[in-house]
């Protein structure tokens, strides 16, 4: 399978990595509004650095990787799609959901794979907590709590264009309560400013805690900081009527001491690119075995779009201080 790279960034370079793993793929090349990014990209992994136009006209590549900016992330998907290929897009599709509910449309017409980029449900510890729980070893789900917390914040520049912490970082989570739980009946938000007020001046909170209700009665939870001075806090918990599974954070090592002053281990690893590596190769396996076998999307458009309505839902409640009904509108059901 060709594949074509579209962003030369953190997370492109991220995702070149996972496609020269698989053997069954031939990255071929890359595009970058930032030229010298993609020439650096090209060189290192000998191949080309193209216009975006020449790599949806090529009808040689089979597939594209959409790993640029937000704004372009829509655009691409319908452009890749019309044009016979399959699409592999990160997160989110785009900022605002009624485009997000077009491309969901567009996709559905065109009958490509197009697969949304949710690392964490390819985390190992989190794919096996889901298995358990669908397997029923602890009965009937009723209590979930997703904790995720980034060691530092990212540059107020940053923020400026992120969409805001629930479509940018919290929406991870939201995906994660929904593949987990199913999606919810309500969302009901509050945050604050407490890590930079920088932040809080562009707009945006970095301190969120938000509760999904359900149709029976189960009700999820999720944290979320812009700093955990510790490290790089992620996990899942979930009670349920026979019992309880937890994931817990991945440490920087196994080593624990234990001395009559107490038992000491490590610190949970500092970022991202650390916890997840594994994560976001076998992720790309996973497209590849639906692009190539025809195998079942493991993240589809519209789990992207489910999460982007929870974003939406949390950001109206948060700014109305209310609880917010996930409607058929949102969602495009």
């Amino acid at each position: 399978m060709k594949v074509a790279l579209f962003g030369a960034g953190r997370i492109g370079k991220v995702h070149a990595a996972s496609i020269r793993m698989d053997r069954r793929c031939e990255l071929v090349a890359v595009t970058d509004v930032m030229s010298d990014a993609a020439n650096a990209l090209a060189a290192e992994y000998c191949i080309a650095a193209r216009q975006a136009d020449d790599i949806l006209a090529d009808t040689s590549i089979d597939a594209i990787l959409v790993a640029s900016s937000t704004n372009t992330h829509a655009d691409l998907i319908e452009r890749g799609i019309a044009a016979g290929k399959a699409v592999f897009c990160e997160k989110p599709i785009d900022l605002d959901l009624e485009r997000a509910l077009r491309v969901k449309k567009a996709v559905a017409a065109a009958g490509r794979p197009v697969m949304m980029g949710f690392n964490r449900r390819f985390d190992p510890n989190f794919s096996a907590l889901r298995e358990a729980f669908v397997a029923g070893e602890i009965g009937k789900g009723e209590l979930l709590a997703v904790t995720s917390y980034d060691p530092a914040p990212p540059p107020v520049s940053y923020i400026k264009v992120s969409g805001g912490l629930f479509r940018d970082m919290m929406i991870h989570d939201f995906d994660m309560c929904a593949w987990l739980f199913g999606m919810p009946e309500t969302v009901t938000a509050t945050g604050s400013c407490l890590v930079d007020k920088e932040i809080g001046a562009a707009g945006d909170i970095d301190t969120a805690v938000v509760v999904l209700g359900y149709a029976d009665g189960r009700i999820a939870t999720i944290l979320n900081s812009r700093r955990a001075v510790y490290g790089y806090d992620q996990r899942v918990e979930m009670l349920g009527s026979d019992g309880m599974l937890e994931a817990q954070n991945v440490a920087e090592n196994t080593v624990a001491k234990s001395t009559t002053a107490g038992v000491v281990s490590a610190k949970p690893v500092y970022f991202f690119l650390e916890r997840y590596m594994r994560a976001y190769a076998i992720e790309w396996s996973r497209f590849v075995d639906s692009v190539v076998d025809g195998a079942p999307l493991a993240a589809t458009v519209d789990d992207g779009v489910n999460a982007l309505a929870l974003a939406e839902a949390a950001n109206i409640s948060f700014a109305e201080s209310r609880r917010v009904a996930i409607t058929a509108a949102m969602t495009g059901h």
